[in-house]
């Protein structure tokens, strides 16, 4: 793979990656941007979304050698300068490794579920609309093999640039489908015969005395509301055993330690 060297910030083989923050605002047109050198290991060995090209920084080319060696054939590698970098990201970009995807066509939630084993472990989220939760929940999601992860239409994109960054690339390996409502995204998971897990500061349960259960959904509202009462009063809701002298755990470390007693492993 012969390295191209880009020297005009303008040039358009290089214009996706142009004003990277303003455009994790707006959009891009079903692509996504991806940052780092372990995040690109996970999309090249993961193949589940189209690479368009790589863009690295000079100095960082050397020691990615055989990241890029798990790249498509056809994909090219562009090579800039970190003031010519800066200039293409609008800031200064210290990691200097990126990458442009493609999303792949979305799915809905029955045909994410329909495919899972038969003891499938799924994590439903629910109003988490910020991208450092989504991110550490699929990170924890991939840590302790779930096999899926559906979020209700005010959850925050999974593909965001911040959330690939912080979840090391598991938002590109666990597959995940957006199911509109909370209620419909439960729904669903009843349909497929899951059993509903819902995660509460004053859950009914404590999560350690939960029984054996083939098929396991995870549900996690958000830190502010949590879930919504509807799901609340219909479904069991268990909770985390700890100090009283604190109200609550971050959602992310609480879907770390409730996925951990839900593991398979």
């Amino acid at each position: 793979m012969q390295p191209v060297p880009i020297v005009d910030p303008d040039d358009p083989r290089v214009e996706a990656y142009h004003a990277i923050r303003e455009r994790d605002l707006i959009g891009r047109q079903g692509m996504f941007i991806a940052e780092g050198k372990v995040v690109l290991n996970v999309l090249f060995a993961a193949k589940r979304y189209e690479v368009f090209s790589v863009l690295v920084l000079e100095s960082r080319l050397a020691g990615m050698a055989e990241t890029l060696s798990r790249a498509p054939a056809h994909v090219p590698v562009y090579v800039a300068s970190q003031a010519v970098m800066d200039k293409i990201a609008g800031f200064h970009i210290h990691r200097g490794i990126l990458a442009l995807g493609r999303r792949g066509p979305e799915i809905g939630p029955d045909e994410l579920l329909l495919n899972l084993p038969d003891n499938a472990l799924v994590v439903a989220m629910v109003g988490i609309s910020n991208h450092d939760n989504v991110g550490s929940i699929f990170r924890n999601a991939a840590s302790f093999n779930a096999d899926a992860v559906l979020l209700d239409q005010t959850c925050c994109d999974p593909l965001y640039r911040k959330s690939i960054r912080v979840s090391v690339g598991a938002a590109l390996k666990v597959p995940f489908a957006y199911a509109g409502s909370a209620e419909a995204l439960s729904q669903a998971l009843d349909r497929h015969g899951f059993r509903q897990v819902a995660l509460a500061p004053k859950g009914k349960h404590e999560i350690t005395s939960l029984p054996p259960a083939k098929k396991n959904a995870l549900l996690l509202g958000s830190e502010g509301d949590g879930l919504p009462p509807h799901l609340i009063q219909r479904l069991d809701t268990v909770r985390i055993p700890m100090s009283d002298s604190f109200d609550s755990l971050n959602v992310a470390a609480a879907s770390a330690i409730a996925l951990h007693r839900l593991w398979r492993g």
